[in-house]
């Protein structure tokens, strides 16, 4: 394995005549960690993939691995595994694609076997890949990546097709490599499948950077709120007043952002007996969504 090295992003622009698919993308993704690149469809997170693999050339800016670009490295595939939009010929088996990838890349055969082993897929090895679900060419691609047992793995959208036990495999899977000195960037649609997995989050949409930093803190700013109730709603209403706080009135009854038990300390003190209390707002993946529909939205810590 060749180390982990750090991947700049430096003021990556790309532009399709008048359209602008990303513009001025600055953030690094470190070694020894999970970096997830999330964003909706659409957003720009597959053109910056490939201009960091050199598939597409950057209007402006730069993307580097560890301080070269990607067309500069010797034997690229022996530092940097990449899967992004793989195809595959349907008339070949999973062990013969390996092979021929192997053999052009001047890698040893012997990782063909190594990486078939690794990523669960020597059952299947021999078939053709025609007849692969998706899950499995997920898996393929993933082999085919680690073929030159790099020490930088790029995958795109790696956790689409792969079922619940693929899901809790493959986030196990990515830590062990990021635990080992690799860095692992990872891109998704929908924090919800990474957020196991991710040490760090870059958060693009519209081209445009809305979030770099740690998951922590994107978690963080996720808002905790309350809904609460009582016989005497009035009474209620009028507690909360006193301490200096708004509600908004629903079928369920007072929404209030603080958690339910400072609500519950002042219908205590105010001697009001509650009938319903119970902790509601917005979760992780309603600030994620929040953060990608709202360009002026941030993030404290972790503003693009």
């Amino acid at each position: 394995m060749t180390q982990g090295q750090t991947l700049v992003f430096d003021g990556v622009t790309k532009r399709f005549g008048a359209v602008a698919a990303v513009s001025d993308l600055d953030f690094t993704v470190a070694p020894g960690r999970v970096t997830g690149f999330l964003g909706p469809n659409g957003a720009g997170k597959t053109t910056t993939l490939r201009m960091l693999l050199g598939l597409v050339s950057a209007t402006s800016g730069r993307a580097t691995i560890g301080g070269q670009a990607y067309a500069d490295i010797r034997q690229p595939m022996l530092s940097v595994g990449a899967s992004l939009e793989a195809s595959f010929h349907p008339g070949r088996s999973g062990r013969a694609h390996l092979s021929v990838v192997a053999k052009a890349a001047g890698i040893p055969r012997e990782r063909v076997g190594a990486v078939l082993e690794q990523t669960g897929m020597t059952p299947y090895a021999d078939r053709r890949v025609g007849g692969y679900s998706l899950g499995m060419r997920q898996r393929l691609g993933l082999a085919t990546a680690l073929l030159g047992d790099p020490g930088v793995l790029v995958l795109d959208e790696p956790i689409n097709g792969l079922d619940p036990e693929g899901i809790r495999w493959i986030r196990s899977f990515l830590r062990a490599l990021a635990d080992e000195g690799r860095t692992i960037l990872v891109s998704s649609h929908l924090l919800s499948e990474v957020r196991q997995t991710v040490d760090d989050v870059v958060v693009i949409a519209g081209g445009r950077l809305r979030y770099v930093g740690g998951l922590a803190a994107l978690e963080g700013a996720a808002t905790t709120g309350s809904v609460v109730d009582a016989p005497d709603r009035a009474a209620l209403a009028d507690a909360l007043a006193k301490a200096g706080l708004t509600w908004q009135a629903n079928a369920e009854g007072l929404m209030v952002a603080i958690e339910p038990v400072e609500v519950g300390r002042i219908a205590l003190a105010a001697g009001v007996a509650l009938s319903a209390l119970a902790a509601s707002g917005a979760g992780l993946e309603d600030e994620f969504l929040a953060l990608v529909a709202d360009p002026d939205r941030g993030v404290e810590g972790g503003r693009a």
